[in-house]
């Protein structure tokens, strides 16, 4: 009855989605100035009939083959109109549509396992598994999270907010599976470059081991991770894509195939040979044991529902390639998708993008345009980013000297250890990566860097709480961990004068150096074509006399704080602002200075107070004898959601506000 009663619905309105059809041909067009039509991806509210009546994924097996194509058309309208007022990742979902339709079109996701990889693309599984209607409460304060997030649904797997987990995560799901006696299917669906890290390979390489593990394996190869991909491996998977005679083969013995399981096993040599020929060469995945199929148009529904049906049913670990377009549909995305990754708010009829109020530099950007003058002066300066030029704007490097400057792929630990190399062959590297991120080179950063003390400079981008993307991409706990790691120097710079200076000094210093700034904008301080400045390293430096209370800061923080202490003179209490500027080694004489002068301290930093920079306050005061109570600021042993940094940072207690009441709570 559901799918009849859709079927009448389109019926009457048949003539709308005639108009509609031709009105997403007529966009597609670029307009009469060259530009690229914005609004190729815009159908109005009137047509959508199919996403309206879906409410969980069952309700996907019901639909006919055109509906369930008119289905697609309406993700994407949704996606658009969301996002655009949201925020999030856009290219990657537009391109990952019907692959997602057709995996729920097959399985059942509330008993079988999907698990994303990277976890960005999940947006389509979020609107289809109950959660359209609070779609628009996306990377919000207490929404929906922006990654798979288990606790949300019970169609969701696993978390997913980096790379490269997925397939020793499904590995793990499908030995328990038979551990336990369970009959469900396990799926990986990996792409947007995630490939490129290692860690999908030692998966890979354990599951082929296992011949009878049945574990399918989805490569979503759009080419693309967050900037182009790179790597041995993207020319591989391209030669293969590009085999016409085999794929044409392949196709047809699947089409004549596709509902005889056990027939299409028979076959499987006689087409490794097909394609021994073929590509003069044995397939990478099926030299590890992986039976590979593809590849498959990740746009092509019909084609996608009748692989994921027949390859249901094969036992083993198996990998279909799907070739997708990130950014689909939406021609501004397809055209540029670097910049559509996450684009921000934006305009989806005109593709305009909306930029935050404000005319400071983006700290990112302070590091690009530093870097590239940096490297001008210096022929040992290179950059090294794990498939983030853009992120890091280590592209402004790149343009201009792109033999300087190397995309190692969703690696950071080859990130690290290739720095290392550089660094001890005489090249000075600038090795950019966001501060969760690093969390997968701890081991790197200690073994081949801090023991042999390489001057390797490490720029850790989105220090803190980064706000909507939430627990998997705070960077919470870098200063706590690396400042463990002896002979290695941490600095926080409290602005964009202060970043470039610290590079600057970093790049003299000759030894392991770490710089940790945020993400987002500065105080819009002049910084371009300042004079360089070398920083005496180990040394803070008093901001505000006072007389009552010692405030001590770390990074960019600090500047709440400094207009809290203002606020506290008003309020009769007078405030000694101390910038620390280094993390390790902190500034011995400045703390025996404080700790001689009050008795009252309140320190503040933008990350982890377990093993932070509070914590290593108290102990030198302890340490020294000096009787002083100490107020650490920062956050606290506990998870802290999505929302705006100005959200987070109140929720945890150190924004102006929270500063001001610490400070003013000192008096008693």
């Amino acid at each position: 009855g559901y799918g009849a009663h859709l079927g009448a619905d389109h019926r009457r309105q048949g003539h709308r989605q005639e108009n509609c059809h031709e009105k997403e041909q007529r966009c597609h067009l670029p307009d009469g100035k060259g530009a690229v039509g914005a609004a190729s991806w815009q159908i109005k509210k009137e047509f959508a009939l199919i996403l309206e009546k879906i409410h969980d994924p069952n309700d996907i097996k019901l639909l006919n083959a055109p509906q369930t194509q008119l289905l697609c058309t309406e993700l994407r309208e949704f996606l658009m109109t969301h996002v655009s007022q949201t925020g999030g990742h856009l290219a990657s979902n537009l391109g990952a549509v019907e692959l997602t339709v057709a995996i729920h079109r097959v399985f059942d996701t509330s008993r079988d396992r999907l698990v994303f990889d990277v976890g960005h693309q999940c947006y389509t599984h979020k609107i289809l598994t109950g959660r359209k209607e609070r779609f628009d409460t996306l990377r919000q304060y207490r929404g929906l999270s922006g990654f798979p997030k288990p606790h949300e649904s019970e169609h969701d797997a696993f978390i997913a907010g980096h790379a490269s987990n997925s397939i020793s995560v499904a590995l793990g799901m499908a030995r328990a599976r038979t551990l336990q006696h369970q009959d469900y299917s396990v799926l990986a669906l990996i792409g947007d470059g995630a490939l490129s890290g290692g860690l999908a390979y030692e998966g890979l390489n354990n599951a082929g081991a296992s011949k009878r593990t049945n574990l399918l394996v989805i490569l979503n190869d759009n080419n693309m991770a967050i900037d182009q991909a790179t790597g041995a491996l993207k020319n591989y998977l391209l030669k293969i894509s590009t085999s016409v005679h085999y794929n044409r083969f392949k196709q047809r013995l699947w089409g004549l195939m596709s509902h005889t399981p056990r027939l299409l096993r028979l076959c499987q040599k006689a087409g490794n040979a097909v394609k021994q020929g073929l590509l003069n060469k044995s397939n990478f995945f099926e030299s590890l044991n992986f039976r590979y199929f593809g590849p498959v148009d990740g746009h092509n529904l019909k084609e996608l529902v009748r692989t994921l049906r027949a390859l249901r049913d094969i036992e083993g670990p198996k990998l279909l390639h799907v070739m997708t377009v990130k950014g689909k549909g939406y021609l501004p995305a397809e055209h540029d998708q670097p910049a559509w990754h996450a684009p921000g708010r934006f305009n989806p009829d005109t593709g305009e993008r909306i930029s935050a109020p404000g005319g400071a530099a983006r700290y990112q950007d302070v590091f690009g345009e530093t870097l590239l003058e940096l490297a001008r002066r210096d022929e040992r300066v290179v950059g090294v980013t794990p498939a983030m030029p853009s992120g890091c704007s280590m592209n402004i490097l790149l343009r201009e000297m792109p033999g300087r400057c190397f995309d190692v792929g969703i690696a950071e630990g080859h990130a690290v250890t290739f720095s290392a190399g550089l660094a001890a062959a005489g090249m000075v590297p600038f090795c950019n990566i966001y501060s969760s991120f690093m969390q997968r080179a701890y081991d790197n950063v200690i073994h081949d860097v801090a023991i042999q003390d390489l001057p390797v400079v490490m720029c850790l981008d989105r220090g803190g709480l980064v706000g909507e993307d939430g627990v998997t991409h705070h960077g919470v706990f870098d200063m706590a961990a690396f400042g463990a790691v002896p002979g290695l120097t941490i600095a926080a710079p409290m602005n964009e004068p202060e970043l470039r200076n610290m590079m600057y000094t970093a790049l003299g210093s000759g030894h392991p150096f770490m710089i940790r700034y945020p993400r987002g904008h500065g105080e819009g301080l002049p910084w371009r074509g300042e004079k360089f400045e070398t920083l005496p390293v180990g040394r803070g430096r008093r901001l505000r006399e006072g007389a009552d209370v010692a405030l001590l800061t770390v990074g960019t923080v600090g500047n709440a704080a400094a207009r809290a202490a203002g606020r506290a003179a008003a309020e009769g209490v007078s405030v000694a602002h101390y910038d620390l500027r280094f993390v390790k080694p902190l500034d011995e004489a400045l703390l025996d200075e404080v700790g001689r002068k009050f008795r009252r301290v309140v320190t503040v930093e933008d990350g982890s107070l377990r093993g932070g920079v509070g914590e290593a306050v108290a102990a030198f005061f302890n340490g020294r004898g000096y009787d002083v109570r100490v107020q650490r600021l920062g956050i606290g042993d506990e998870w802290v959601e999505h929302g705006t940094p100005g959200q987070l940072y109140a929720l945890c207690g150190y924004d102006e506000e929270g500063i001001l009441r610490a400070l003013l709570d000192t008096r008693a």
